[in-house]
């Protein structure tokens, strides 16, 4: 566990929350029935402090509609910082 020196890291937290609000805005209009895997690029001049930010992340993706999602922070050029990807579980079977 990250040491935050007795605070919460709340420039990382609110970044986590608002890519756990795009990714639920994405399992809604793919009506999937979970999220399996959520990819952020971060890039090294994003002014992120990555280990925070993917302590956040996972927190906040173990609870539903997330159950447990798998957290890939993908390393970017510069000031970089967007959802890469969102994989789900749609219910569907794929061949």
């Amino acid at each position: 566990m990250p040491a935050f020196g007795g605070r919460l890291p709340m420039h990382e937290l609110s970044l986590a929350l608002e890519v756990c609000r795009l990714v639920e805005g994405v399992a809604d209009r793919e009506r999937a029935n979970r999220v399996t895997g959520v990819g952020v690029e971060v890039g090294a001049d994003a002014g992120v402090e990555v280990e925070n930010f993917r302590f956040c992340l996972e927190t906040l993706l173990r609870d539903p509609p997330f159950d447990g999602a798998r957290t890939d922070l993908v390393p970017a050029e510069g000031d970089t910082l967007r959802l890469a990807y969102v994989e789900i579980d749609d219910g569907r079977s794929h061949h």
